[in-house]
């Protein structure tokens, strides 16, 4: 029966009052307790589905299901069955640190479903057996009659039976900014969720007035469930930085696993080594290959992504989503307070003789009057001074200035309104005051003040109407006013509201007539006709001034920004148009989206860049046709209805100011000023941190590279390792990890926002990467290995832990000079500004020396690691090889950007 009921009821917004309750079964005194009770035990509480939780323990296991994972736990083993249990130790320290690492950040996208939960009312007044009474809203049913007011939350899906003054502000819902007046009226069967004026939805808050309704859904079955389902359905997709490093430790491992086996096999059957000895080299070379610090190396330069976006008014609740921005190549923004300032301003007031156009934008009363290009002093102009008059009188709002920000108390419209008075040089009307009120209601659409003007000695007293234009121009017989007063030309001001709308203006009309003098109130019948119509005001939400240049700079770094909003179609291609989005022309509204099949809309999608009147669905699948075309999305959100949508994206981006909770919990990153630019900041930054990663990777791997290298030379030829395995962890972890995490300090290259986003199919390690990386695997083999030979052969009395002490020492000096080569993918480090580098640069040179200098010296490590003193005369003959090494590598640099292949580095 719930099937059918809801059948029944997806289009109750378009039924008269009478069908709806006859469908329910329902009257306006409400169901009996009998009734209710037999329909709460078969459509059940209403209250959203609870999810079942993965045990914690499963869910930390998981984050060890990674391939080098296995491998690092199997060279444990080994080691652990051959006694070297300080390898064994520092390879599973590594480990349960990157399993933490992952397991902290897991789970957080399923708290917004904990946060859709706790928009559900707690109460409700409901009517049954024809008394009102209260009861946990839990227990609605489908049929009940119920009562809301002013600050209540509504407790299910609602179709409207009454109204007084009542507005409802579905900002969470529908993404509209401004409180929605609602009456009982049934509207289209098609109309999207915002239009839907005769309906109230789960989890949005009464602004004003009351309202009875009947219940049309419960649970799972309201809007508010249906967002609900979608986002415990929606997966969260893996960032590109995660799918390149998975792919990437799968290739690693291969390759290392090769190698190890082939060593294994020369080493054995060729070389003659013991079954203990080759395993000891192998568990050597495959400690030696692994990066152990790249967990820990990336983790840490995401982390100061995180903080860098975090000045920059950009919180990331995710790492990877650090990186993840550097790759966007759509932006798909919401535009009310995110492109726009979220401040009605007026913009142009059309008067029977002139187009006024006003300056200025926001709530801040800065601005001038002109028409044409010349301005005019409003208070001069009789007409112009009363229609100002009006915008303060017939008018509930106030505006307040604090810390020179300028805020509303009140309706976004009235706010502006005073504005436009105070703007003209009228600030309060002292003479003036209000006897009597008709509030603005959605069945009339306008509203209406009459009021005592003038001084003592001359006063009088006029009635102001303010309105929807088509409501105001039915009851004006005339327009103008004093000797420029005439009869009402309707055709020409419907003409005029036309055009203006057309620019995505929101229209409002003001006309006023004299009263009598011994009038004290006003009804409906006061206000009915002989008004004379004073202007059509045109309002805007209009864009903020940095995010024109946002968007420009967005362009010029080959990101598209699409606007997705839930306004109407004319005023976001207005405000598209404004900021340089699209075409100005093509927009696609919400019922159009409904119309288009799933295999068509990926292209649509691409092409398309302003959409209006959106629903939650609309918006989810947007973003899942951009992915299906291989682009990386982002999607800004604020309500509930964006948290599906925000989840799914590959970076969802919440609104920190006026977003719900719902919306930060699935989203990436939260905007701390809601602001369009922040973005943009964002994307530098994390462009800045993807090559700063890379620029990471090609330090270290070369590294692990050259200790490879140096244990497969050493069972080549048939002699002793140069460098053991707790000699290998030493430098991985110790030394290649501090040195590698200078670059993540690294400052954002000059052309990082010049170039289109990256591709991310391309691979983590290009060819000429994977160039460089072998070469310099090959110069410190070279170095290290032959700094080894020389002293082990030729100077045999020194000891083996001498020599293997000069290769170690003779590596990382190597890393050192090599660190200078990394600090530029492409550029050259033979300048004095790359040579003089930055602060972290020096900081960890300085403490690597350190770090070497108690490695070769201090009796502790020397026990520890098997090294020995350094004599004073052979540190030169390292430094040397350092330098041979940077040298070396700049010539390598310079050949590649001859070749102009360095573009792909």
């Amino acid at each position: 029966m719930i099937s059918s009921l809801k059948t029944d009821l997806t289009k109750s917004h378009s039924y008269d009052t009478d069908k709806v309750l006859d469908v329910l079964k329902s009257s306006h005194n409400g169901l009996s307790q009998q009734e209710a009770q037999k329909r709460l035990d078969e459509y059940g509480l209403n209250k959203l589905p609870e999810k079942k939780d993965v045990h914690p323990v499963l869910k930390f296991l998981k984050h060890f299901h990674n391939i080098l994972i296995y491998v690092l736990l199997v060279a444990a083993v080994i080691t652990a069955l051959l006694g070297h249990w300080i390898d064994t130790w520092i390879i599973l320290v590594v480990v349960v640190i990157n399993g933490l690492i992952g397991y902290l950040q897991e789970g957080k996208a399923e708290k917004a479903l904990d946060a859709v939960k706790k928009m559900l009312s707690s109460h409700a007044l409901v009517k049954r057996d024809g008394q009102m009474g209260e009861i946990e809203a839990e227990k609605l049913v489908p049929g009940d009659i119920v009562q809301l007011k002013s600050g209540d939350r509504v407790p299910a899906d609602i179709r409207l039976l009454s109204v007084k003054s009542f507005s409802v502000n579905e900002a969470s819902l529908t993404g509209e900014s401004e409180s929605v007046q609602k009456g009982i009226e049934p509207v289209g069967g098609s109309a999207s969720l915002g239009d839907r004026f005769s309906m109230a939805y789960s989890g949005t808050l009464v602004s004003s007035g009351l309202a009875t309704g009947v219940v049309t859904a419960t649970g799972a079955y309201t809007e508010l469930g249906k967002i609900n389902r979608m986002l415990s359905e929606v997966k969260s997709i893996t960032t590109p930085l995660l799918r390149q490093i998975e792919k990437f430790g799968r290739k690693l491992t291969l390759i290392i696993l090769l190698f190890a086996a082939i060593t294994f096999m020369a080493g054995y059957f060729i070389g003659g080594y013991s079954l203990e000895e080759i395993f000891l080299a192998v568990v050597g070379l495959s400690v030696a290959a692994i990066p152990e610090g790249l967990p820990a190396v990336i983790t840490i330069i995401l982390a100061i992504g995180v903080q860098r976006m975090a000045k920059r008014n950009s919180i990331i609740r995710l790492l990877p989503g650090v990186e993840t921005l550097g790759s966007v190549s759509v932006i798909c923004s919401d535009k009310t307070g995110t492109l726009t300032k979220s401040e009605m301003t007026v913009t142009h007031v059309q008067m029977p003789d002139k187009m006024v156009e006003i300056s200025g934008i926001g709530y801040k009363p800065s601005g001038h009057f002109s028409v044409g290009n010349k301005r005019i002093d409003p208070v001069k102009d009789e007409m112009m001074e009363l229609l100002l008059n009006g915008c303060l009188l017939c008018n509930d709002s106030r505006l307040r200035e604090e810390n020179d920000s300028w805020t509303v108390e009140g309706a976004p419209t009235e706010g502006a309104l005073i504005c436009l008075a105070n703007k003209g040089g009228i600030d309060s009307l002292e003479n003036s005051r209000r006897l009597d009120t008709i509030p603005f209601e959605s069945e009339h659409k306008f509203m209406a003040t009459l009021n005592e003007t003038g001084t003592e000695e001359n006063p009088s007293r006029v009635i102001f109407l303010k309105g929807a234009p088509e409501r105001v121009l039915e009851r004006c017989q005339y327009q103008g006013f004093g000797d420029e007063r005439r009869d009402i030309d309707t055709q020409w001001w419907k003409q005029r509201c036309e055009e203006m709308a057309s620019k995505g203006l929101r229209l409002l009309a003001v006309a006023c007539k004299d009263s009598e003098m011994n009038r004290e109130s006003i009804d409906m019948k006061a206000v009915q006709d002989d008004f004379s119509l004073l202007a059509i005001i045109g309002l805007i939400d209009p864009p903020r001034e940095e995010a024109i240049s946002a968007v420009q700079e967005c362009r010029e770094a080959g990101i598209r920004v699409k606007m997705i909003t839930g306004d109407h179609a004319l005023t976001a291609v207005s405000v598209a148009k404004q900021l340089g989005i699209g075409d100005g022309k093509t927009v696609i509204s919400g019922s159009e989206l409904d119309k288009i099949d799933d295999s068509q809309l990926p292209d649509i999608a691409e092409r398309v860049d302003v959409f209006a009147r959106v629903s939650p669905e609309h918006k989810l699948r947007l973003v899942q046709a951009l992915q299906k075309k291989g682009i990386v999305t982002a999607m800004t959100g604020d309500g509930v209805n964006d948290a599906p949508a925000l989840k799914r994206a590959d970076i969802g981006i919440a609104m920190g100011i006026k977003g719900t909770e719902a919306s930060k919990e699935a989203a990436v990153m939260v905007l701390a000023d809601d602001n369009f630019t922040s973005i943009v900041n964002a994307v530098e930054e994390g462009r800045t941190v993807y090559d700063n990663l890379r620029k990471s990777l090609l330090f270290i791997l070369p590294t692990n590279g050259g200790q490879g290298l140096i244990i497969i030379t050493a069972i080549i030829l048939g002699t002793i390792l140069p460098i053991t395995p707790a000699q290998i962890l030493w430098v991985n972890m110790v030394t290649a990890v501090t040195l590698a995490l200078a670059l993540a300090f690294e400052p954002m290259e000059k052309d990082a926002m010049k170039k289109p986003p990256r591709d991310p199919k391309s691979p983590l390690i290009s060819g000429p990467m994977l160039g460089r990386i072998i070469y310099v695997s090959v110069l410190l083999n070279l170095s290290s290995f032959g700094l080894f030979y020389f002293f082990h052969n030729f100077q045999p009395d020194l000891g083996v832990d001498y020599a293997r002490t000069i290769a170690v020492n003779t590596l990382i000096i190597g890393e050192i000079f090599y660190l200078f080569n990394s600090r530029f993918l492409k550029g050259s480090s033979l300048n004095l500004k790359a040579i003089k580098a930055t602060k972290p640069v020096w900081i960890t040179v300085l403490l690597v020396s350190l770090f070497q200098l108690l490695f070769t010296y201090f009796p502790v490590f020397q026990n520890l690691f098997g090294t020995s003193g350094v004599r004073a005369i052979h540190w030169p003959l390292m430094i040397a090889s350092g330098v041979v090494l940077f040298i070396m590598v700049e010539l390598e640099k310079a050949l590649l950007r001859r070749r102009k292949s360095v573009k792909n580095v």
